[in-house]
């Protein structure tokens, strides 16, 4: 052998006629099954490849792989092997010189055959399999990175290699199960196929370019589907934690199986979440919205399919009946899925989905036709119900320092809009989602619970001052929140869980974004919601008015608290302690709980029992607050989002009187009449504004036409008109304004007996005694 290598090394033309006969030799030993000088002239092959890297070494490697072809052919498990080890040596050699007319094709189909031996000695199954995959890691290796060399990515290729990796694959418990005794085990676990296959699947994917990942992905979706993987989706989020960074492809393939079972959608959307869930942050690619938009377009399908009840919009004879109770699992699964992917997105992409998710939220309207299904239920409302919920799983746990861009003006209308919606389940989903965006320290499950605590420090609660940020967001959209909180207080189907996340968003407002200014306001806000309960002109039920003469105890014991101010506490604290004697039914420890306590008499209740608008803002003014605006009632502006949400327009529903006592004559106790807020003198009021508006922008295009189209003569003369009135002006000034000191002597009777001033330089006047300088 050492003579044969230095033969070989010093005459490398003759390579090619030495391979030659060492593959004639062989393919004469295997057919007269000499097997010991077909074992010396593969070792021989396999010394010569790995000592010579010639530029002729192209036709010995012809000789080469044919010998290997031949041994694989063989049925001895012994010579397939063999094959396949030195076909493996090949494969790690790194050679000179390109081949141009080198095919793989049939290594490539026998090593997949390989893959799928059904031997019936279970060693030598496992052999062969594992030389199987072995021989196709060499083809990827031997072809991936060379242009030249057939393209192994073809889909003729990948159909093969890539299901015969996921057989091995899939086959893993198989092969546990059978190993002999548990002292064998350290040695199956290096033999084990699926191990094996899948440091090849990992590798195969690595080596992939972003042209090139469909064709290796599209074999594992269909051999999922054949073998029909998704249900128990063990195996299938098994594959896909392996290719997770390739999730395009499997949500094309949700697409694609947009008819089937609700369990099998179920099953691709689920394994979508765990891959989701491995996704490094930011390495999602750059189609991250339509990511969002299909699962969004499998959620707005599947309420079709569970309202009308068939894939094909009608339930006919032919057509395959749906059950509900698996298309709200499925539904479940897709908002899962849409929560764990966006958790793994940084802060500035998910503002992007949040306000991609929230426009696609159908808004009440005149144009939006009201659909209902075979259970009654209106398709808008579901899908609002669903859309609402994947937005309520991606504001979780969002942290964003700038509470503008966390929630800017278009998101924020579109979703204080769906507050006003006439059902309960929408109104508390928009309740949760701005605590989940308010709430940056976690102090939201601290407020879970309404109650009076006479101490808050047991709370623990982080308190962070107000930044600029937060106080430009308040002064932009204060009173929006404060008007979307005061209607909401009044809806007749609220429940416990309402004015539990109405507290909440009051108590997180006031600890995150509250300044002098809004605390002010949140108290007016409260007492507002009191008179609400006391006037009760919307006529509700005895369980509203005590919830609402309730939450108004709890945040004024929380907010006077947290405003130090001991007047402020001692009031709210009195009136507090006698709610406890007469009237605990209007305390949240009485309403708030699972057998609420109330009285069914609310309409008589003494000043007592109410906290005191004058009594507040006296207290606070002498602590630095503006008592002035305390003393205001809080009256909610005025927008067109009632008449979207189907409701009366607020000024049919709320009397408000105002009395503004005069500051002109604060001796007089006297006040003015008071004046009736209806809807028809805010009406006026905004068209008088409007057409004041247009006045001035008539008066305005008239000059720029006046400029444009008068003579140069005629503008000149306007112009020089309005200078020589302008020179009047300021002589008048001057001559008021300038004039001459008066004299310390007195003055001086002109001819006519009318005094005039007479100046005296300073150097002549005289001046007393007593002035020294």
């Amino acid at each position: 052998m050492e003579k044969l290598t230095f033969y070989a090394l010093s005459a490398p033309e003759k390579l090619d006629r030495i391979g030659a006969y060492l593959s004639e030799r062989l393919i004469r030993d295997v057919g007269r099954h000499r097997y010991g000088y077909v074992c010396i002239a593969m070792e021989a092959l396999d010394q010569l490849l790995m000592a010579c890297h010639c530029q002729s070494i192209n036709l010995f490697v012809e000789s080469f792989l044919k010998m290997v072809a031949k041994l694989l052919e063989s049925e001895k498990p012994n010579l397939q092997i063999l094959g396949t080890n030195s076909f493996v040596k090949f494969a790690n050699i790194e050679e000179d010189t390109p081949s141009y007319h080198r095919s793989y094709d049939f290594f490539v189909s026998r090593f997949s055959e390989m893959c799928h031996s059904s031997h019936d000695d279970l060693e030598i199954k496992t052999k062969i399999r594992m030389s199987g995959i072995k021989g196709l890691q060499g083809v990827v290796r031997k072809t991936v990175n060379d242009e030249l060399q057939a393209n192994i990515w073809d889909p003729q290729h990948m159909d093969k290699i890539v299901p015969s990796l996921l057989f091995n694959l899939q086959h893993v418990e198989e092969a546990e199960s059978r190993s002999p005794s548990p002292l064998q085990a350290p040695e199956k676990e290096k033999e084990n196929p699926a191990e094996l296959a899948e440091r090849c699947l990992r590798e195969l994917l690595g080596r992939a370019a972003f042209g090139n990942i469909k064709n290796a992905i599209k074999p594992v979706l269909i051999h999922l589907d054949n073998h029909t993987l998704w249900e128990p989706k063990v195996f299938a989020i098994r594959c896909f934690k392996i290719i997770m960074y390739s999730i395009q492809q499997l949500l094309s393939h949700l697409d694609a199986n947009s008819r089937s079972a609700a369990t099998v959608r179920a099953g691709i959307v689920e394994v979508l979440s765990e891959a989701a869930v491995i996704a490094a942050t930011g390495s999602v690619g750059p189609t991250v919205l339509e990511m969002f938009n299909t699962l969004l377009r499998q959620l707005r399908l599947s309420i079709d399919y569970a309202l009308t009840g068939s894939y094909d919009g009608a339930a006919t004879l032919g057509t395959k009946i749906i059950k509900e109770h698996e298309e709200r699992m499925f539904q479940e699964a897709v908002i899962k899925t849409i929560g764990s992917f966006a958790s793994t997105l940084p802060t500035y992409q998910r503002s992007e989905v949040i306000l991609f998710i929230m426009s696609k939220v159908p808004l009440p309207s005149l144009h939006h036709p009201v659909e209902m299904g075979k259970t009654g239920e209106n398709r808008n409302r579901l899908t609002q119900i669903m859309l609402l919920k994947s937005l309520l799983q991606v504001s979780t746990g969002f942290q964003c320092n700038n509470m503008m861009s966390a929630l800017p003006s278009n998101f924020l209308d579109r979703l204080l809009s769906t507050a006003l919606m006439e059902d309960a389940d929408i109104r508390l989903f928009v309740l949760e989602i701005l605590i989940s965006f308010i709430d940056r320290h976690g102090n939201r499950h601290k407020f879970s619970t309404i109650s009076t605590l006479g101490d808050i420090s047991v709370l623990k609660l982080k308190v962070d001052k107000c930044s600029r940020q937060d106080t430009v967001f308040m002064k932009k959209h204060s009173q929006q929140l404060y008007r979307h909180i005061y209607l909401s207080c009044k809806e007749e189907t609220n429940i416990q869980k309402h004015y539990e996340a109405l507290y909440s968003l009051l108590a997180l407002i006031s600890i995150e974004l509250a300044n002098e200014e809004v605390v002010v306001d949140l108290i007016r806000l409260v007492l507002a919601v009191q008179d609400v309960a006391q006037v009760n002109e919307e006529n509700l039920p005895a369980y509203n008015r005590c919830a609402l003469y309730a939450l108004g105890a709890a945040y004024l014991n929380l907010i006077s608290q947290l405003t130090t101010v001991p007047a402020f506490c001692q009031h709210i604290h009195e009136v507090i302690e006698t709610r406890k004697k007469e009237a605990p039914c209007m305390l949240p420890e009485d309403v708030f709980v699972e057998r609420p306590r109330l009285s069914q008499n609310l309409d008589g209740v003494v000043t007592e029992l109410l906290f005191r608008q004058s009594k507040i803002s006296e207290v606070l003014g002498g602590s630095g607050y503006n008592s002035d605006r305390l003393c205001l009632p809080y009256i909610p502006q005025l927008t067109d989002e009632d008449r979207l949400s189907k409701r009366k327009s607020i000024g049919e529903t709320i009397s408000l009187q105002v009395e503004v006592e005069s500051r002109n004559s604060p001796e007089k106790e006297e006040r003015e009449p008071a004046e009736e807020i209806t809807y028809e003198t805010l009406k006026k009021a905004i068209v008088d504004s409007v057409a004041v508006e247009e006045q001035e922008r008539e008066r305005r295009r008239q000059v720029v036409e006046k400029f444009q189209k008068a003579p140069f003569e005629e503008i000149a003369a306007h112009c020089g008109a309005r200078a020589s009135l302008l020179q009047s002006k300021l002589n008048q000034i001057f001559e008021i304004t300038i004039r001459p000191p008066p004299s310390p002597s007195g003055t001086i009777t002109a001819a006519y007996g009318q005094p005039q001033n007479h100046s005296i330089p300073v150097y002549e006047m005289k001046f007393p005694d007593l002035c020294v300088y």
